[in-house]
This record gives structure tokens, C-alpha cells and sequence, in this order.
């Protein structure tokens, strides 16, 4: 009796692949969806970064009110701009572990901290990729220098490694210094005359910039344009601790095989050089969420944004927007209703020190 089967034109090419010892080709099941995530993760990076230039202006301005003796243009402290200051913000972290008290100088870093770091355990290093200041002015160096030099240049593997090792190198240095510090020092070096103007430190240093430290930031200018977040991926030890913290996630971007084309876009697009096209999930401490990948992938259903959790639900752009917005604003929020988001410093104070703040010394 005969029986009569039906054979898709897919398992024919497999077939016939199969026959000629060559692998099977897939067949390409375009998307039909047209991908928006890099729109929205850029109006995201644009506004963080208009937020920055806001308050440095306007600390800048704070700062001059106080130079000038009170005798010139007056604009409130920006307490944000602590951000800025990581070091002081991990000095007050572990002072507020040991005492059980929450600090009253620079205590806006440690909660940008926190929820830095609580959107890098949930949401991957999705700091970097789209909140970070430095990250993106990076990111569009590299694209700037793409198209004046219509290319970037890839270091070799052999070298890259290693080089990704410094930030870890010196997060481990930084991170090293602040833990075998007694919290007294602590507590004691940020009620110091240095550490209460810590952050009038940190402008005056772009303020007055020496020869060599201007020599510094001009070369990682132009490294940036002819390598991909050079600084980034080489250098940034906070970038370095927030991919750590993102080894916790239980985001992935997962490439499904079934699906694949094995067309390569993935990993030409990745800014972290990741190989997505040849692994199952990207479990990487490099990965910063971007979704560059998941954006060129042609093909439909080949690779998403995925929770590694029972049904591997997937994670869309806007999803992932407003869980860092909802992260963020609620420690900024948290801190800002209890009272425990500007430092406590007095005007007399910041009279003294300002005027005088090239003159003192780290301790």
C-alpha cells in the first residue's frame, strides 16, 4: 500500500545538502516588525547626557557664587553631580554598611551607586549602554571616525584580552584601598576639608586642566574614534564593576539556532567585539545591553533580549527602558522624599574652601 508524504521545500534542500556532504541552508524568515530599539536607547542616552551638561553648568555656576566671595550670579548645588565622584560614593557605601548610618556629606553618589548597580544585577550593564554620559559621547566618536576614516580598526584578539584586564586591574586597586580603609578614616577623610569639596575638586580638574593631563584625554579622544569605547572597554574601572554586577542578570540576549542564518550581522554590530553568532546566550561581563545586534538581525525570532527563567520570555526595548527608568527614579526618589539626597555642608564652609580649593591636597 502505498503511503503518501509531504515535504516541505526546507527538508528537500536539507536533503539534498545532506547528499552532497554540504551543509543544510536555512531559509530565511524575514521580520516584519520594523526594530526601534536603537531610537529609543539613543533618546535615552541623549537625555542622561542633556541632564549631565545641566548640572555642570549649573555647578559650575554654584562653584563661580563662591569663588567670586557671594558677589556673583547664584544657582543651588546640583547634588547629582556626585555621580561624578564613584570613590567617595563607595567610601560612603561601605561607611553605611558598617555604622548602619545613611551619610551626610556626598550621599547622592552612593545612591546613584546603588542604582546603578541595582540596574546592572537586573537589567545587564545596561548603564553603559544606555545611560552613562562617557559611554555615549565614547560611542559616537567611534561612529564619527567611522565615517571619516570608513572604518574602525579591530585589535587583535591576542591583545584585546589583555587589555580588557586594566579596568579590572584598577576597579581591583580602587576597590582594594577603600576596603582596607578604617571606616573612622573613612568617614573621617570626607568630612575632611578635601573631601567636602571633593566634587569642586573633580570640575577644577577639567577647569584647569595641566599639559599632560590635556595630552591624556586627547589621546583617548582619538583612540575612541579609531577603536570602539576605547576607554570603555580598556580603561573604565566603573564600567568594569557594572559588569560584574551584570553577571547576575538573568537578562541574556539569546540566538536562537533554529532561526539563525548564520549571516554574521550580530557580530559586526556587537561594540563589544562579542561573537554572537557563535554562542547560544551572552553570558559576558562586556555585554552593555545596547540590542545593536538584536536591531540588524534579519532574521525572524534568531535573537532577542531574553529572561534565562522558565518560557525564556522576551525583553523589548521598551521594557527595558522603563525598568532603568523605574530603577533609577525610585533610589533617586527614595533618597530625595527621606531627606537623604543633598549634602549637609554650610555656606560658611563652602566660603572657606572654594576659593581655595586648588591649594588643598589629597591627604
Amino acid at each position: 500500500m502505498a503511503v503518501q508524504t509531504t515535504v516541505s521545500e526546507e527538508s528537500i534542500e536539507r536533503m539534498q545538502g545532506a547528499a552532497k556532504g554540504a551543509p543544510a541552508k536555512k531559509k530565511l524568515v524575514r521580520r516584519t516588525e520594523r526594530d526601534r530599539s536603537q531610537q529609543l536607547r539613543r533618546a535615552v542616552q541623549f537625555a542622561f547626557l542633556a541632564l549631565n551638561v545641566w548640572m555642570g553648568v549649573q555647578f559650575y555656576v554654584f562653584v563661580r557664587y563662591f569663588e567670586a566671595g557671594g558677589h556673583a550670579k547664584w544657582a543651588s548645588r546640583p547634588a547629582g553631580v556626585e555621580g561624578w565622584l564613584p570613590i567617595a560614593a563607595m567610601m560612603n557605601l561601605k561607611a553605611t554598611l558598617l555604622t548602619g548610618k545613611l551619610p551626610s556629606v556626598h550621599p547622592a553618589g552612593m545612591f546613584l551607586l546603588i542604582a546603578f548597580l541595582a540596574i546592572s544585577v537586573l537589567m545587564r550593564k545596561a548603564f553603559c549602554g544606555w545611560l552613562c554620559p562617557v559611554g555615549t559621547v565614547s560611542e559616537y566618536l567611534w561612529r564619527v571616525g567611522k565615517k571619516i576614516f570608513r572604518r574602525n580598526f579591530t585589535v587583535p584578539r591576542g591583545v584585546d584580552i589583555p587589555l580588557r584586564g586594566l579596568k579590572y586591574l584598577l576597579l581591583s586597586l580602587f576597590v582594594y584601598a577603600v576596603v582596607h580603609m578604617p571606616v573612622n578614616e573613612l568617614i573621617g577623610f570626607l568630612h575632611g576639608p578635601y573631601g567636602l569639596i571633593a566634587d569642586v575638586k573633580m570640575l577644577n580638574f577639567f577647569r584647569f586642566m595641566s599639559t599632560a593631563a590635556l595630552m591624556v584625554v586627547a589621546g583617548l579622544v582619538i583612540a575612541s574614534m579609531f577603536v570602539q569605547n576605547f576607554w570603555c572597554r580598556y580603561l573604565c574601572p566603573y564600567g568594569a564593576l557594572m559588569g560584574l554586577a551584570a553577571l547576575f542578570s538573568p537578562l541574556r540576549i539569546r540566538r536562537e539556532e533554529s532561526a539563525c542564518i548564520d549571516c554574521g550581522k550580530c557580530a559586526k554590530a556587537c561594540p563589544a567585539a562579542l561573537p554572537v553568532d557563535k554562542l547560544v546566550t551572552i553570558k559576558s561581563a562586556e555585554c552593555t545591553a545596547c540590542m545593536e545586534c538584536v536591531a540588524v538581525c534579519p532574521a525572524k525570532d534568531a535573537l532577542a533580549m531574553t529572561v534565562m527563567a522558565p518560557g525564556k520570555r522576551r525583553v523589548p526595548a521598551w521594557a527595558m527602558a522603563a525598568g532603568i527608568a523605574i530603577l533609577f527614579f525610585g533610589v533617586v526618589g527614595w533618597a530625595k522624599w527621606t531627606g537623604h539626597w543633598d549634602s549637609h555642608i554650610p555656606r560658611q564652609v563652602y566660603l572657606e574652601l572654594v576659593p581655595r580649593a586648588q591649594e588643598l591636597q589629597h591627604p
